[in-house]
């Protein structure tokens, strides 16, 4: 799975301490992880371009090495549905310190999870599955197993959740694509185990599940770094 590509990516930003979010979501995919249509527009015109391709509504997100957490910094929009909508968020974007281009992407909708990976000192990888989106912090219906994972190791995970009938189907919901899930977590659990030494932290944060899909709908990947120096180099 680990490939020269997905090594690239990672090294050219160790100097930075974490990776960009379009990058981020091009080494997700190339490790075989669902993400959303996207481009990392560095015009306007060329995001109007792409939206016209995909088709609206859209999603934009800054693309800055000053902005980690971009929710807390007004550094993303989501619902965009017009070529003039997507162009004053360009605009507002471009003002933002560092901003090094736009994200867009197409909007995704599922229950929120979250996936994520931790290297323990102590016990090497350590993969995190439970009910994401920003009722993490709250709910904290959240399950950890060491790496690597096999898809019974997943199911378990799945049954320790206490919002796993959400998953299952509730109320006349649709069940979400357990197979999907499954799927993707191993996928990941193996991805953690080829770049540990490179990786501090991953979080996917919200993976977005539906009957039919789970898209990494946000990532965040923490390097193995200099503190300081990534402290010196993001606005929290």
């Amino acid at each position: 799975m680990l490939t020269e590509e997905i090594k690239d990516i990672l090294l050219a930003s160790r100097e930075l301490g974490w990776v960009l979010e379009p990058e981020a979501k091009r080494l997700f995919s190339l490790a075989g992880l669902d993400v959303p249509k996207f481009m990392w527009a560095m015009e306007a015109g060329e995001a109007v371009r792409f939206a016209r391709d995909i088709g609206y509504p859209l999603v934009a997100k800054v693309v800055s090495p000053r902005a980690l957490h971009k929710s807390d910094v007004g550094g993303v929009a989501v619902g965009i549905n017009s070529d003039e909508k997507l162009s004053e968020t360009f605009g507002r974007f471009s003002k933002f310190d560092g901003f090094t281009g736009m994200l867009v992407e197409e909007m995704v909708s599922g229950v929120e999870l979250i996936v994520g990976a931790k290297i323990d000192y102590q016990f090497g990888p350590v993969i995190l599955l439970g009910m994401g989106g920003i009722g993490v912090e709250i709910y904290r219906d959240t399950t950890l197993r060491m790496a690597p994972l096999k898809e019974k190791d997943v199911d378990s995970m799945l049954k320790d959740l206490k919002a796993h009938q959400l998953l299952e189907g509730y109320r006349g919901s649709k069940s979400v694509n357990l197979a999907k899930l499954k799927g993707m977590v191993v996928a990941f659990s193996s991805l953690v185990m080829e770049i540990e030494e490179l990786i501090e932290s991953i979080d996917l944060n919200p993976v977005l599940c539906s009957s039919e899909r789970c898209v990494v709908a946000d990532a965040r990947v923490m390097l193995k770094v200099n503190k300081s120096f990534r402290e010196a180099n993001t606005t929290s």
